[in-house]
């Protein structure tokens, strides 16, 4: 009978008090060797090797198993049979995914899984991977809160903070609509914007005059049927398409006739000079929002590409341009800008307005920061650092116009392939000239209802938390590295 000393031996007399332990529990009963040894999980095992068969170098690092208990005891030389059955679990971590679906610009869905805790970053790229879209900066994902308000999604931050309810639905949409279409590289992309125009002027947020929906509305038509064939197109055949919010038999025979005229035009062609046109109507690319000035009068603040519009009974009274505003701040449910001061002006001005609530005055407020910085920053401007920093420290964290396009001139494939889906057919179409297609063009998406508003959003924007904006004034400076 032979007689063993040091850490082994221990191990062995307690395997021989308690034989009724499971195999389990002697695995894990691992000792813990002295410095420059590591203990193996396997000492313990059913086939008994000697300590001195150990061939392991000095120094090496603890796998993840051992890691798991041995660090967490503090080089404890018992470790507990329940940490042990514990340590597989925290290796194989499982991670929760949510279902989002999302809903494309041609009216179909997109479904994927995202990682719950997922940034609004990870389900951007997923979308623009799904469209084989690659000039993806003037594009973003909109969802409705509580109260049926559009938001854009925030890249950087995560999902689930953003959106409260389930199930996660988004609407892929263009957030900046591009000054000069003719510069956007590829024809996918192109297409996606007309996507989104001829459901702005369906929608009646884009008007146009009948001169100018007859002429969108036919290259619509060449773009999705192609050139004009006796044979197959007869009769009134674009009756069953939607070019306008009310749409008439004269607005359809006009654009029969401009249809006709477009033989050999390829639909690429017929989507640039549907943009070309459209980029010129008053109210291209104007995001709209509900609000009252000093005197209490119903407008609409307008942000667009160039600046803050100011619009009464659907008539633009003034306009901003993003040069002249020097500061733009919200407070509560107020909105301001503060204004250069003129040729023949001595001091700034402060102009402010009255928003529904204060949720409103801060989605416009987000909304102002992000066109400035998109369209007339060279490079985003870092959010600010440290405990100490007064005001929101929300910054626009996506690629600016400028930078966008010297990627987009960097674009080195092939022309992708892609077709262009069929638009929706009405059947009746003239009998559906109602409140689905009529909606006034003084109508945004951004718009809060109801007396309630106020009282919800004084109590902050989760759950009864007092918001950034409601203890002092969030103000951010618009001036730094303009693009001359």
């Amino acid at each position: 009978m032979t007689t063993e000393t040091g850490p082994d031996s221990e191990v062995k007399k307690a395997q021989e008090e308690a034989p009724q332990q499971p195999e389990a529990a002697a695995t894990a009963t691992t000792p813990v060797t002295p410095a420059g040894h590591s203990g193996h999980p396997e000492a313990n095992s059913n086939e008994k090797h000697p300590p001195q068969q150990d061939t392991r170098p000095a120094g090496q690092s603890l796998d993840m198993e051992e890691k798991g208990y041995g660090e967490a005891d503090g080089l404890s030389e018992r470790t507990t049979p329940s940490r042990a059955q514990k340590s597989p679990q925290k290796i194989a971590k499982k991670y929760k995914s949510a279902i989002c679906r999302v809903t494309l610009l041609d009216a179909s869905e997109y479904e994927c899984e995202v990682e719950k805790h997922g940034r609004g970053q990870v389900l951007f790229d997923l979308v623009c991977e799904h469209l084989n879209l690659l000039e993806k900066d003037y594009f973003g994902l909109t969802f409705c809160d509580a109260d049926s308000q559009k938001n854009w999604l925030d890249p950087s931050k995560e999902i689930k903070k953003q959106i409260r309810s389930s199930p996660w639905n988004f609407a892929f949409t263009v957030k900046f609509y591009p000054p000069d279409p003719a510069q956007l590289t590829e024809d996918i992309t192109r297409y996606y914007l007309c996507l989104q125009l001829r459901a702005d002027i369906i929608t009646g947020r884009l008007p146009c005059s009948f001169v100018t929906h007859a002429l969108l509305g036919s290259y619509a038509v060449q773009a999705e049927l192609g050139d004009y064939d006796a044979e197959e197109h007869v009769g009134n055949y674009v009756s069953e398409l939607r070019f306008a919010p009310n749409q008439t038999r004269e607005l359809e025979e006009r654009i029969m006739e401009l249809h006709k005229t477009y033989r050999g035009m390829t639909p690429g062609e017929a989507e640039i000079h549907f943009l070309e046109n459209a980029k010129k109507l008053s109210m291209y690319g104007v995001d709209l929002h509900h609000a009252k000035d000093s005197e209490g009068i119903d407008i609409m603040l307008g942000v667009c590409a160039n600046g803050l519009l100011i619009y009464r009974d659907r008539l633009r009274i003034n306009r901003f341009a993003w040069p002249k505003i020097l500061k733009i701040s919200y407070k509560r449910s107020n909105f301001y800008i503060k204004i250069r001061p003129g040729e023949y002006e001595q001091f700034e001005s402060t102009i402010g307005f009255k928003l529904p609530n204060h949720r409103s005055a801060k989605r416009l407020w987000k909304v102002c920061i992000e066109h400035h910085t998109f369209f007339r920053l060279v490079s985003p401007e870092p959010p600010p650092k440290g405990f100490l920093v007064m005001g929101s420290k929300f910054r626009y964290s996506g690629r600016t116009q400028a930078q966008t396009r010297q990627a987009s001139a960097l674009i080195d494939r092939p022309a992708p392939f892609f077709e262009r889906s069929s638009s929706k057919r009405y059947t009746m179409s003239r009998s559906l000239d109602g409140a689905e297609f009529s909606r006034p063009a003084s109508v945004s998406e951004n718009h809060d209802t109801g007396p309630d508003g106020d009282k919800q959003e004084e109590d902050g924007e989760s759950g009864g938390r007092r918001s950034e904006a409601e203890e002092g004034e969030v103000r951010t400076p618009t001036k730094i590295k303009e693009l001359k």
